[in-house]
């Protein structure tokens, strides 16, 4: 029944097919995270960064209604130059967008799912949604936190988006029993630095640590997924404070204007990018290839067990 649906890149499905190392890629990255052509740039980077390692990568996306695991260069360029444009798809967008025939470009939720369709485990992105500040009021919590919660899939990133209430993400995460295991560090990493007050469940150090923590969790049906929380390389990482100024700024003016909601995130990070004299855009990067470079290491040890 998927196959009336799901598109998978030749490449990727004989990757899969012949149980070789696949690392699936989110889309809003290329059409909300960046301005192009930074962003089309940026996501070819990731995909050979992927190549280098010895895995396959395979960006996720919506296009004309068909949901696409592995993406054509011409096709990541097409969602770049689009850039907004394309509609933001989470969970609940997809049926929509796919039966109106339209573009979408995946959250980490929706990429989560997709990937999940295709038999992908291993999933690197920039950074995960969360829990946003002042939830109590508004109950505004990231679509991804659920699918972690309830997705068999991996995702390695730079911790959860700075611009969230960590305190409270971290909390939910523990409630819906995803673990979020450190890669080579204690603390919870920020985004755009390397550590934070919040703790870790497992520090490990090794892929392979990681690849036989996941293949037990799942093969024991222990449904859900992992958050594989990577800190930004010590050269990359932004000073808290200029980051945390950054921040307060941008939220201030968010709540001022009355952004909130899908549309909160995308303000909230280009304004961040836009009041450190676009330092942010070149760290996000960074941080984007790290977590590439991990997950190509961590599925390639996955399939050999």
């Amino acid at each position: 029944m998927l196959e009336k649906y799901l598109d998978i890149q030749p490449e990727v499905a004989q990757a899969l097919a012949n149980n070789q190392p696949v690392v699936a890629l989110e889309s809003t990255i290329i059409s909300h995270g960046m301005p192009f052509p930074r962003n089309v740039e940026t996501a070819l980077l990731v995909e050979n960064t992927i190549r280098e390692q010895g895995a396959v990568p395979a960006t996720i996306a919506i296009i004309e209604g068909r949901l696409k695991v592995g993406l054509t260069e011409e096709q990541i360029t097409y969602l770049g130059k689009a850039g907004p444009a394309v509609t933001k798809v989470s969970r609940r967008d997809i049926p929509f967008v796919v039966a109106g025939k339209k573009d979408g470009a995946t959250t980490v939720a929706a990429t989560m799912i997709l990937a999940n369709m295709a038999g992908i485990k291993i999933f690197a992105t920039g950074g995960i949604g969360g829990v946003h500040r002042g939830a109590q009021q508004t109950m505004d919590i990231s679509a991804d936190l659920q699918e972690l919660a309830n997705t068999d899939v991996a995702v390695i990133c730079a911790g959860a988006k700075s611009i969230l209430d960590l305190a409270l993400t971290r909390e939910y995460l523990e409630t819906q029993g995803v673990p979020v295991i450190g890669y080579q560090t204690d603390s919870l990493p920020a985004f755009y630095t390397r550590e934070s007050e919040h703790s870790i469940d497992y520090r490990l150090d090794t892929p392979d640590q990681i690849a036989l923590a996941l293949k037990a969790k799942w093969e024991m049906n222990l449904n859900g997924g992992a958050v594989i929380a990577n800190p930004i390389p010590v050269e990359y990482a932004m000073p808290t404070k200029a980051i945390t100024n950054a921040v307060d700024t941008a939220l201030a003016e968010a709540d001022e204007q009355g952004i909130f909601g899908k549309e909160s995130t995308p303000f909230l990070l280009a304004r961040v990018c836009e009041l450190t004299g676009g330092n942010s855009l070149d760290s996000n990067i960074q941080l984007v290839l790290n977590n590439a470079r991990l997950g190509a290491q961590i599925a390639i040890k996955y399939s050999q067990l």
